[in-house]
């Protein structure tokens, strides 16, 4: 398999709209949309950079990256967490094996301690106890990857004064908008066979990217009323 481009950007003239982008790539990937590329650039498999107006545009880099990514999804069913980690081993200039199956469910996943979950989020003790205690994190013995990544962007907010328990009403509406996903989907989820359980897997990111999509709107129209 070929090794992942490198993330260095070209001139703007060699740079793609999502529309291009989607131009190039849906040939190979007809269920490609431009709300699963908005998904994967929050996942973390490609860096669009943004013009003044707030456009992405992509590179032909970014254009391999995906066509790579795209490819380890569906030749090889691997989660996007195993993507990502294999492109950035890349990037570091690593030289991993390409990974071609999803790895065993014997293996479990990283679990962190308090300290451990402490030190990789850079965060004080008492963050951690203020989104326990409003129950922005459930409390445990150990965390996982996806508690590490929302304290490490707590602790971004708290430099701004915003605390735990100012965000608690995010988590709520997180779980609205999942019971939307969850209900948009039930007749696929209802369906016993395989198929329609992977068509479910492959819809939910996409349809909770576009409403995350929404509330962006929703909070740039407010912030824009605010500033004016």
């Amino acid at each position: 398999m070929a090794a992942a481009p490198s993330r260095g950007r070209q001139t703007a003239a060699g740079l793609l709209s999502i529309g291009q982008v989607l131009a190039r790539l849906t040939p190979d990937f007809p269920a490609l949309t431009s709300s699963k590329l908005r998904f994967l650039e929050v996942q973390g498999i490609v860096s669009p950079t943004r013009t003044e107006s707030g456009y992405r545009k992509f590179s032909p880099a970014d254009l391999e990256r995906l066509r790579l990514a795209l490819t380890l999804q569906r030749d090889h069913y691997l989660p996007l967490v195993v993507i990502r980690d294999y492109l950035e081993d890349l990037d570091a200039g690593r030289n991993p094996a390409p990974p071609t199956s999803i790895p065993s469910m014997t293996t479990a996943p990283r679990r962190y301690r308090r300290d451990e979950l402490l030190a990789a989020a850079g965060a004080g003790p008492q963050l951690l106890n203020d989104a326990v205690s409003t129950g922005v994190i459930a409390g445990a013995e150990t965390y996982s990857e996806q508690t590490v990544a929302l304290l490490r962007t707590l602790v971004a907010l708290d430099r701004h004064g915003i605390e735990p328990r100012h965000v608690r009403g995010l988590r709520q509406s997180a779980e609205r908008e999942v019971a939307l996903v969850e209900s948009a989907l039930s007749a696929l989820l209802r369906r016993p066979d395989a198929a329609s359980r992977a068509r479910a897997s492959e819809l939910a990111p996409e349809l909770a990217s576009r409403l995350e999509e929404v509330r962006s709107l929703f909070v740039r129209d407010a912030i824009e009323r605010m500033l004016s």
